[in-house]
């Protein structure tokens, strides 16, 4: 089961601390912190993300004012200390975004070398495009892998982890397309492929896939998606086009929360961009770069009340406006 992360609140609190103690705190704040960390397995695992996300940014330099903070974190995760060493090596390898760090860390060992084999990958905030021998079109995701094995009678793709839009070409051997929940066979058809805990996402454009799984067979035309797992497949709902806007660099937001925009759009960043309830609960429409952040925000800041805040360049908070006294 992927981890979740703390609420905001214990998150901003965690901020706050790492930012104070990076000025130099003196010896009654470092006690007040020791305490507050201790006080919740949430306050470890804020603090253990914060420090995370920092290190992608603003390394903890070697210092006197930083060793406490980094002692302690080694104290309370020394039983899991090799593991994560582990663990961030292949982050750093493969690039995947900090945001993503929690689900990573329930990810099999197995799962993720095989991501890190994969012979096509990108890392957060990267969207490739490549043509395959038979003139098959695909779009990569961010932080996704896929791996191609073409035979005399078969082309078999594999998504081993994240996002793919194809674009099939014809040709008298089969594509198929191979996930962790089943097999999925391209007839004549553009479609999206997206790995989501453990259900896979179809979407379909034009043509038609099937899908097999050991469990059921079924076929989603043109303008139809659902989600499926191994034993089952969820009701058929209509494609959203909007999906496939990706492989342009552009986020659509069509009447969602400002919530579901940012959990979207935090898979392409590696900064942590955290939201309040209040401000999470705002309707968006409107397409978005999806690799220029600050032009994203300033968008958003423009048309919504809300407000912006960086606690440290890495630590983006979204906020409802205050609303103005009269």
């Amino acid at each position: 089961m992927t981890s979740s992360l703390p609420s905001h609140k214990v998150l901003q609190q965690a901020a706050e601390w790492f930012a104070l103690l990076q000025l130099d705190a003196d010896d009654k704040q470092r006690s007040d912190w020791q305490e507050w960390l201790a006080a919740h397995d949430d306050h470890r695992r804020a603090w253990q993300y914060v420090e995370t996300v920092s290190q992608r940014f603003e390394p903890l330099k070697s210092s006197s004012a930083q060793q406490p903070a980094t002692i302690t974190l080694q104290k309370l995760q020394q039983k899991n200390l090799g593991r994560r060493q582990l663990m961030n090596g292949a982050l750093s390898v493969f690039g995947v975004g900090v945001l993503g760090w929690f689900g990573l860390r329930a990810t099999p060992l197995p799962e993720l070398a095989m991501a890190l084999a994969a012979d096509y990958r990108t890392g957060t905030g990267e969207i490739r495009n490549f043509t395959l021998s038979d003139s098959t079109r695909v779009w990569l995701n961010t932080a996704s892998a896929l791996n191609v094995d073409y035979q005399t009678d078969l082309r078999r793709l594999q998504l081993v982890r994240g996002e793919v839009l194809i674009d099939t070409a014809k040709d008298p051997r089969p594509l198929v397309v191979d996930t962790a929940q089943g097999r999925l066979r391209a007839l004549g058809t553009r479609f999206t492929l997206r790995l989501d805990n453990k259900q896979t996402l179809l979407s379909v454009y034009e043509g038609a896939v099937e899908i097999t799984t050991a469990n059921f067979t079924h076929i989603i035309n043109a303008g139809q998606q659902t989600h499926f797992s191994s034993e089952a497949m969820e009701n058929i709902t209509p494609a959203n086009a909007a999906r496939n806007a990706w492989s342009q660099g552009i986020l659509l937001a069509d009447d969602i929360t400002l919530a579901e925009l940012f959990a979207e759009l935090g898979r392409y960043h590696h900064e942590h961009i955290g939201i309040t309830p209040a401000a999470g609960e705002l309707r968006v429409l409107g397409g978005y770069p999806i690799n220029d952040l600050d032009k994203t925000l300033a968008m958003l800041a423009s048309a919504l009340p809300i407000q912006v805040k960086r606690s440290m360049s890495w630590w983006i908070t979204i906020d409802a406006a205050e609303k103005s006294q009269q």
